[in-house]
């Protein structure tokens, strides 16, 4: 599985921007994917993800601004992020999770029953200032 991330880059409190993430190897058929954001002395923490029916599910903080989705060639997620805010700064990554036992979604992280085949991508940077 490779994962690609794209579109990151600076942008305004209140702006938008829109990440992309090439998939190959992992289809949604199988694979529950999202996104996940990393800030500077903390740990990674997942922000949008979406199981294998299309069903999403954001973290708290991003509920209502940034929508994940997934492109009709079946090759491609997306993440907009609209009304960005000085705290979504951060390096962004691209997830995909085999699903197993549990094909689940909650608070934009994947539950997949399985602990192995979990791939994410090398990052794109999100910079929201003013």
């Amino acid at each position: 599985v490779r994962l690609v991330e794209s579109g990151g880059g600076s942008a305004q409190p209140g702006g938008s921007l829109r990440l992309s993430c090439a998939v190959t190897g992992a289809t949604y058929s199988r694979y529950c994917m999202g996104w996940l954001r990393q800030v500077p002395g903390k740990e990674r923490e997942g922000v949008a993800a979406m199981d294998t029916d299309g069903s999403a599910s954001y973290a708290d903080s991003v509920k209502g601004r940034f929508t994940v989705s997934k492109g009709n060639d079946k090759n491609t997620l997306y993440l907009q992020m609209d009304n960005l805010k000085p705290e979504d700064t951060g390096m962004y990554y691209c997830a995909a999770d085999l699903v197993t036992n549990l094909d689940v979604v909650s608070g934009g992280v994947c539950y997949t029953g399985d602990n192995e085949n979990n791939y994410v991508g090398q990052g794109t940077q999100v910079t929201v200032s003013s």
